[in-house]
């Protein structure tokens, strides 16, 4: 038995005398106790599955993020404030961030367990001269394997013996249609679509019968290395985790090192007492760190799982929701995402010319096609894709196939004829490979055999599968014809086949250019047939193609650089794929990459959005992605891409939200130390502030609408979380709050009220400011108080209201003025908090009206 590697073999390439004398396996099969020796030594066909981790260690897994850390340490500092209450309300929304969180978290490792479970359960081999049913697990190599219809392939074979024998490789080649089988070896450098010689572990056998001799098992298979290839793949963080660890890590150090620094300055040179000066920079401390945020970005990314889930994509993992709205650029599979997943008759082709169906309709050839094809029609022609196309375009047209003689004689289908015939109503009907009828047809002369030749050229340069349709009269022909009994034909004409696109992918194309977005179909099929649904689909004019040995030996660089002038990646192997997504990540693209097979596995997990097949998929990819597409459209890619794009917008608008007011309530606290003067907000009254606000401001963002023309953005390339025009306005609300507060609180000092109705109106103020800020954040730049924005959010309004009920209970209330150390502030208190909430919005507005007029501006020639 050989030493060799079985990838370091060509099995294709060799033939079976080699084969045989390689794998020391004889006609008789392997005796039981040779397969019992070399299942010892190679071992049982299954792949390696690692022990997943613990369901304790995911669970630990959902605290690692540096935003929990903060909101822990939140929590501990009002622990140690002895706000055990507020300190249960942050560690209780730590917990339901963590318990959502292990829910939603897939566990890394199922999709190669997924990959595993294709494998074929049982499989019958030849073992002592007898043929026996055995679980598969114990094919080994040099084991004979049947192959019947409707088998899944236990393992790597090579083909000894077929007889019609079709295999449906799609889950590993991403072919459309069943590759026919032979024995004859194949060129060494064939690509792995390509070796007709090779039956390829969890395929699927749809036609005819074979015999294969085992080459490989379990993670020696094609399907094991691509199972290898996805344990090593590194799934890569989403750009909204990776900018939250940052903008979370900044924070806390922000946070940490400005309470360090007014702890000494309040001793030193506002004169506090070190208790008095720690207590106000743990204030400071509770003030700055937006406890809420974790709570409320995981909120926002659950509205919009909901969302796209009403859009039919089925979101894994919740911070797949915000980057599909960064996709720069989708790799998309073409059978079935693209198209419709079934064979059409599209085009028909006679003497001089090619053309859409709908050329011919009507025309006297039509006509006569249809009589040809249905007398060429299978009784059967439900368990053929081809001649489940023609028997649809036959009832489109109103024939009664139930109305049909039955054949009088029949020439079965095979490879090596590439032809059938049937005998109806007086004729000999043929159909099969154009190249076999056009040497069995009667031309007039050489100029009508090479018109019918450049029709089939140009059905061929469109990338169709062509067939041809021939007849003669019948001479009484009976029971089963011979190939020889067919004689001269009358070629009738040609029919053209394609997986057609899908009605709505133009338009979805048309919306990805109008968003920026890049769109390359990467597909297992041939150059010329994607090309041609690149075309229909509007995706180039004349799409530029390039198969798998013409860009795989290119290096990352010049990958990507193809990538930006190259619509079409035809014949892509696993590695192909994996490094396409690699190429495009590394010059800066947010990349989507869409699949259905095992063989997109490891693209669809190194992809920053792997979005997977639900219809169609296999589970391996679906397990692999973090998006799972209900309906396999992908017009439902663009549809969620608009999704993402509004969630990302509401997690910037929450953030745009939460930093001013937690930046003024910790600027409130500083500006007193460094002057001096008594706090205008006590610890609990800004605990009571943030917890509010959160509930009932902050999470109204979480359901706001889409705004007009998100898909007309351009993509921006790694973008910051906080943009400067983020910065700005955070900058500018945050000192008005301040200045509202600390303003509010020293008039009312001086004014002689009580240093409860003083911190009363302070708060008020900063709480009704909010109010007014909220409304103007809801929009970017669209005016908010046009009816259509300032009642599209309910959530807003009905928040909106209750906040103003709990002011006035924390304010009014007797009880809860005893609990937060409040006061009633009067009828004018009141309308100094409505006008604060008045001036903020106005403002607010005022930065959209100069902003608008800006950008008027510099479009103006």
């Amino acid at each position: 038995m050989r030493d060799r590697p079985s990838s370091e073999i060509p099995w294709h390439a060799l033939s079976t005398a080699e084969i045989e004398r390689l794998l020391e396996s004889s006609s008789e099969g392997l005796s039981e106790e040779e397969a019992a020796r070399r299942r010892a030594r190679f071992g049982e066909n299954r792949l390696p599955a690692p022990p997943p981790p613990s369901a304790l260690l995911r669970f630990l897994r959902q605290f690692h993020d540096v935003l929990i850390y903060v909101l822990l340490a939140s929590g501990v500092l009002t622990l140690a404030l002895g706000h055990s209450l507020d300190s249960a309300a942050i560690f209780g929304v730590v917990l339901i961030n963590a318990i959502v969180g292990f829910v939603r978290e897939s566990k890394a490792e199922r999709a190669i367990a997924a990959v595993g479970r294709l494998l074929a359960p049982r499989a019958r081999a030849l073992r002592g001269g007898r043929w026996r049913e055995l679980p598969a697990e114990q094919l080994v190599p040099g084991d004979r394997v049947r192959l019947v219809a409707g088998d899944r392939v236990p393992a790597d074979l090579r083909l000894v013996a077929v007889d019609d024998l079709e295999i449906d490789e799609s889950i590993l080649t991403g072919e459309s249609l069943p590759v026919a089988k032979n024995t004859s070896p194949q060129a060494e450098q064939a690509p792995l679509a390509e070796r007709r010689s090779m039956a390829y572990s969890g395929t699927l056998a749809v036609r005819g019968e074979g015999i294969g001799l085992v080459v490989a098992t379990g993670a020696a298979t094609e399907i094991g290395r691509i199972s290898g290839m996805l344990r090593e793949v590194e799934r890569v963080q989403t750009p909204l985790t990776r900018e939250l660890a940052r903008f979370g890590m900044r924070l806390s150090q922000f946070i940490l090192i400005a309470a360090l620094m007014l702890f000494p300055l309040g001793v030193f040179i506002a004169g506090l007492p070190v208790a008095e000066a720690t207590l106000a920079a743990v204030a400071f401390a509770v003030a700055a760190i937006p406890e809420g945020l974790p709570a409320i970005l995981t909120i926002v990314l659950a509205v919009g799982v909901e969302r796209m889930a009403r859009r039919n994509a089925l979101v894994r993992r919740l911070p797949a929701v915000e980057t599909l709205g960064r996709v720069s650029l989708i790799l998309t599979d073409k059978t079935g995402t693209l198209t419709e997943n079934r064979l059409a008759v599209t085009h028909l082709g006679f003497p001089g010319e090619a053309a859409l169906l709908d050329r011919w309709r009507g025309t006297p050839a039509f006509a006569l096609i249809l009589e040809a094809i249905a007398g060429a029609l299978a009784e059967d022609y439900e368990r053929d894709p081809l001649e489940r196309a023609l028997a649809s375009l036959l009832e489109q047209e109103g024939r009664d196939l139930s109305a049909r003689a039955p054949p009088e004689a029949r020439l079965p289908f095979s490879s090596s004829t590439k032809m059938s015939a049937l005998v109806r109503a007086g004729w000999v009907f043929a159909k099969g490979a154009p190249e076999v009828l056009l040497t069995r047809a009667r031309f007039a002369d050489p100029e009508e055999r090479a018109s019918w030749q450049r029709s089939l050229n140009a059905l061929l340069g469109e990338g169709l599968r062509v067939i041809a349709l021939g007849r003669r009269p019948a001479r009484g022909e009976s029971g089963t014809l011979r190939p020889e009994q067919l004689g001269e034909l009358e070629l009738i004409g040609l029919i053209g086949f394609s997986d057609p696109p899908r009605p709505e992918v133009p338009e979805a194309i048309a919306r990805c250019r109008e968003a920026g977005i890049g769109v390359r179909i990467v597909t297992g099929d041939h150059a010329a047939t994607a090309a041609a649904i690149a075309r229909q689909i509007g995706l180039a004019a004349q799409p530029k193609a390039l198969s798998g040995s013409e860009y795989s030996a290119l290096d990352g660089k010049a990958l990507a650089k193809r990538l930006g002038e190259v619509e079409v990646f035809a014949r892509a192997t696993p590695e192909d794929k994996l490094r396409l997504v690699e190429a495009a990540q590394a010059v800066g693209h947010c990349v989507a990459m869409t699949g259905d097979g095992v063989n997109d596995a490891p693209a669809l997990k190194r992809a920053d959005i792997g979005v997977a097949m639900g219809r169609r998929g296999a589970e391996a990819a679906r397990e692999a992605a973090e998006i799972v597409l209900a309906d396999d459209h992908f017009a439902t890619i663009v549809a969620g891409i608009e999704e993402g794009r509004g969630v990302e917008d509401n997690i910037r608008k929450s953030l745009a939200f939460v930093l001013p007011t937690n930046a003024a309530q910790a600027a409130v606290v500083a500006v007193a130390i460094l002057f001096a003067f008594t706090l205008p907000l006590s610890p609990v009254q800004i605990l009571w502030v943030n917890m509010v606000t959160t509930v009932t401001l902050a999470l109204a963002l979480a359901v706001e609408p889409l705004e007009r023309g998100v898909m007309r953005r351009p993509v921006e390339r790694r973008r910051d979380l906080i943009t400067p025009f983020m910065l700005a306005r955070i900058l500018w609300v945050g000192v008005l709050l301040t200045g509202l507060t600390v303003g509010g609180f020293l008039w009312a000092m001086a004014a002689g009220l009580e240093l409860a109705q003083a911190r009363s109106l302070a708060l008020n103020l900063l709480v009704f400011g909010e109010i007014g800020y909220l409304f103007a954040a809801r929009r970017w730049l669209e005016p908010s108080f046009l009816a259509s924005n300032l009642l599209a959010n309910r959530m807003a309004l009905i928040a909106t209201v209750v906040l103003i009920l709990l002011q006035l209970a924390i304010t009014e209330l007797p009880p809860m003025q005893a609990l937060f150390a409040t006061a009633s502030i009067g009828l004018s208190g009141w309308w100094l908090a409505a006008l604060a909430a008045l001036l903020i919005f106005a403002l607010g507005e005022l930065e959209k009206w100069a902003l608008r007029s800006a950008r008027r501006r510099r479009s103006m020639p």
